[in-house]
């Protein structure tokens, strides 16, 4: 199985897979509303509005596995994200990204080594993925900002040719 046929599950129940996103760049990153990391959110919100016409979007995972910083409810987080830092990007449903009830996207995912060449486990809320259409994987821990030169350059390069 393709990591673009792995099923996900939307904030508001819905069925789909990352093939809903084929021919995009997608920034997969897992995120808590209680977290000092929290107001990463603006900056993801940013890349969205600057990159979504060029086909790009930001895929938002709500984790509680990192110090319970994500407890709310799915209508919570929706609530919370939409109120306080104005997200227009899709939100998943609440995962794990660690260990065994690890989701099986993450579980592919953290084979993905970060720029120092280490894989394995998420080390905090706010880890992310640049995956671009052809599958190939970039992955920055999680104090690198969203707007990083780095991650600017993944995305970048991973968004289709226009």
């Amino acid at each position: 199985m393709s990591i673009r046929d792995i099923p996900l599950t939307t904030i508001d129940g819905t069925s789909t897979t990352l093939d809903e996103y084929a021919g995009k760049a997608v920034l997969v990153v897992n995120v808590a509303s209680k977290c000092g990391l929290t107001p990463q959110y603006t900056k993801l919100e940013e890349l969205q509005r600057q990159y979504a016409d060029r086909g790009f979007t930001v895929l938002g995972f709500p984790c509680n596995q990192f110090a319970g910083q994500e407890p709310g409810s799915t209508e919570k987080i929706q609530e919370f994200c939409s109120t306080t830092y104005g997200v227009t990007f899709p939100l998943m449903d609440k995962v794990k990204v660690n260990g065994r009830g690890a989701h099986p996207l993450y579980a592919e995912l953290t084979k993905t080594a970060d720029g120092s060449g280490k894989a394995g486990r998420v080390k905090w809320n706010f880890e992310k993925f640049v995956i671009s259409p052809d599958g190939q994987v970039s992955r920055f821990r999680p104090t690198t900002e969203p707007d990083a030169p780095e991650v600017i350059a993944a995305i970048e390069a991973a968004l289709p040719a226009e």
